[in-house]
């Protein structure tokens, strides 16, 4: 059994209808293998969970607040390539931006939209109402490593990485009773291959993902 299910590749609900609700709990997904992804070419340190709010480079972006006992943890954030480091970085806050609208109740989660588009809102907006329709949320420390940015031809840029769940729990929204006693598994390691496109506001917003769970490239 996986603590945190992956995020789906593909959604079946539109982003109008995940939108119009006014708050998010617990989940299921499947995964879709791949490493592959539409536009990109197959090339395939520790830091905190990125500024949320802050930036130097002047846009006006959405606050990511996390709970107390929530944290994602990103390795490999300096490259040393100050465009590549952009990327990544707008990669983190998007998977922040997932985690929040999953472990906060809020009626908007502004910061989902800021760094999804296209298939990848729509794989998110899933992904978080799967946590609501069980009224389910999660605590804990998520890592994400090996994470890495290729160019492409056609401006976009794709980044792969892996995410470990092994020090994340369950969390019955209702009750707040978080189960803990959970065995960690191959289940727990996936591996990523993001599409991210620069919109017109200067964002690196992700616009597909594909996962394969169970992914042995990611595990120790």
């Amino acid at each position: 059994m996986n603590r945190r299910p992956a995020l789906l590749a593909a959604a079946t609900l539109t982003a109008a209808a995940f939108f119009s609700l006014s708050a998010c709990g617990g989940g299921s997904d499947d995964s879709k293998d791949s490493d592959k992804i539409a536009g990109a070419e197959n090339d395939v340190p520790k830091s905190a969970s990125p500024s949320s709010s802050a930036s130097d480079d002047g846009i006006d972006r959405p606050e990511i607040k996390l709970p107390k006992d929530v944290k994602d943890v990103f390795e490999g954030s300096g490259t040393g390539d100050a465009k590549k480091d952009a990327v990544l970085e707008d990669n983190a806050r998007r998977i922040s931006s997932v985690t929040e609208a999953v472990t906060v109740d809020a009626k908007s989660h502004p910061a989902l939209k800021f760094y999804s588009a296209g298939d990848a809102l729509l794989s998110a907006a899933n992904h978080v109402q799967g946590f609501q329709k069980k009224n389910k949320s999660f605590v804990g420390a998520t890592r994400y490593y090996d994470r890495k940015v290729t160019f492409l031809k056609d401006g976009a840029a794709a980044v792969t990485y892996c995410m470990d769940a092994t020090k994340t729990y369950p969390k019955d929204r209702k009750t707040g009773k978080v189960d803990r006693s959970i065995p960690s598994s191959a289940q727990d390691y996936s591996f990523y291959n993001t599409r991210l496109e620069k919109n017109e506001d200067g964002v690196w917003q992700t616009t597909a993902v594909l996962t394969t769970t169970a992914a042995k490239r990611c595990m120790p």
